[in-house]
């Protein structure tokens, strides 16, 4: 007869694991912004299933070029053949028409295995040969992917030698297609000559963006690619260009960091103000919304909701605390929200649910598949809002109508939760 052995079992008050981030492959954010640039034909070093994986959700979103990748598989990792088989992929994606740049995405696989930039080529055919590693074991979230991605190509690519176009604002950030025109409408007619966007699909506008009067950052999480702009020189702007406090304060802090005629910049910025306090009294808004997702733009989200009307006790994302959004915090914890978590868990996600009985969510699509289930209205953060306008008072009216309009279903989410508890 075997004796017994007592087991004890420990509470543990630790918080959920946060190595990972609960979302798709990081990675995919990069592949993301290196697939629409023009000329661009991509590399991807990685394993068969990850190939497979990342290019379809890609074509998903819709990238209209070949994604190549060697033939990784055990037989070929075993051999050591990582940097060969990544060097044939190369040489065939410069033979692609038009080619000039290849990005080699290097993905966990390949970085365990061991990639050394020292034997990959750095020029084929005339076409620029980048290395982007973003092993998903080392980056958190898809949002710093794009940062990391974009670093790399402004650090081969950048040309900071030549003279400073002090008239032109280069706008970082991937955003909603018409925010830029929207942003560059605005900002001309204080003066500005000309606005460029990044990540875009201009190989030429990497090589220039060195040489801009000032970076504006319309989302906070670009820490490598701001890192570079500090090394060259050019200003960056606080802030972003949401709601009314906040459209007002950016527009007149371009102004001044460009030297533009103060008046003219007042004038722009007041009609902002007013346009955007229009709006808000047009469609206010009243409720308590969490905004929680992986975006990286929750916390300004958040503001604009608040200057609305609503009540944001929790705001959630997955990337990290950049004191570039601090101003945006401290805004929010002056008026109301209890909580702004980085590096968020679903678990942290759930336990905000229960604390503080929203009427509406925004978030990811497992936590909005747990608030439906309460009877609560809940969207996708990404696909519902963030592909929506943000910035200016253009921006708000898409976003206030679209969050009102879903609030007002409440009675309608209240039915489905009572007809299925009922079978």
């Amino acid at each position: 007869m075997t004796e017994s052995i007592p087991v004890n079992v420990v509470q543990s008050d630790a918080k959920p694991c946060q190595l990972h981030p609960q979302s798709m492959c990081p990675a995919f954010g990069s592949l993301r912004v290196l697939t629409r640039i023009e000329g661009a034909h991509p590399v991807m070093a990685t394993d068969t299933g990850c190939l497979y994986g990342l290019t379809f959700v890609t074509h998903f979103y819709g990238a209209r070029k070949s994604i190549l990748a060697p033939q990784l598989g055990t037989a070929e990792l075993m051999a050591g053949e990582v940097v060969e088989g990544t060097r044939a992929a190369i040489e065939v994606a410069a033979k692609e028409p038009g080619c000039e740049l290849i990005p080699v995405i290097s993905l966990c696989v390949a970085e365990t295995a061991g990639l050394p930039e020292e034997m990959l080529p750095t020029q084929v055919n005339g076409a620029e040969v980048v290395l982007v590693r973003v092993p998903a074991y080392a980056i958190h979230s898809h949002p710093e992917a794009k940062d990391v991605a974009l670093a790399a190509l402004l650090r081969r690519l950048g040309q900071p030698e030549g003279e400073r176009e002090a008239k032109r604002v280069l706008l970082l950030g991937e955003v909603f297609p018409a925010d830029p025109l929207i942003i560059d409408a605005t900002l001309r007619r204080m003066g500005v000559e000309e606005t460029i966007i990044l990540p875009g699909r201009s190989i030429p506008d990497l090589r220039r963006a060195a040489r801009v009067g000032a970076l504006a950052p319309l989302h906070p999480f670009y820490k490598e690619t701001m890192a570079i702009f500090r090394e060259w020189g050019v200003p960056i702007v606080g802030g972003a260009p949401v709601g009314i406090s906040g459209s007002y304060a950016w527009l007149r802090a371009i102004g001044r960091l460009l030297k533009l005629d103060p008046k003219r910049v007042d004038e722009v910025a007041e009609q902002e103000r007013a346009q955007a306090e229009a709006m808000v009294q047009a469609q206010p808004l009243s409720g308590r919304i969490l905004v929680t997702g992986y975006e990286g733009t929750e916390v300004a989200y958040a503001r604009l909701l608040v200057e609305a009307g609503a009540e944001v006790p929790y705001v959630s994302t997955s990337i990290a605390q950049e004191p570039l959004a601090l101003p945006d915090e401290m805004w929010l914890r002056s008026r109301g929200t209890k909580e702004i978590v980085y590096r968020k868990s679903l678990e942290e996600d759930v336990a905000a649910l229960d604390k503080y009985a929203p009427d509406f969510v925004l978030g990811t699509t497992p936590f909005c598949a747990i608030a439906k289930e309460r009877g609560i209205p809940a969207m996708y953060f990404t696909n519902q809002l963030a592909s929506r306008p943000f910035f200016l008072s253009g921006g708000m009216a898409a976003t206030l109508g679209f969050i009102r309009q879903t609030m007002g279903r409440h009675e309608r989410y209240t039915w489905m939760e009572e007809f299925f508890a009922d079978g």
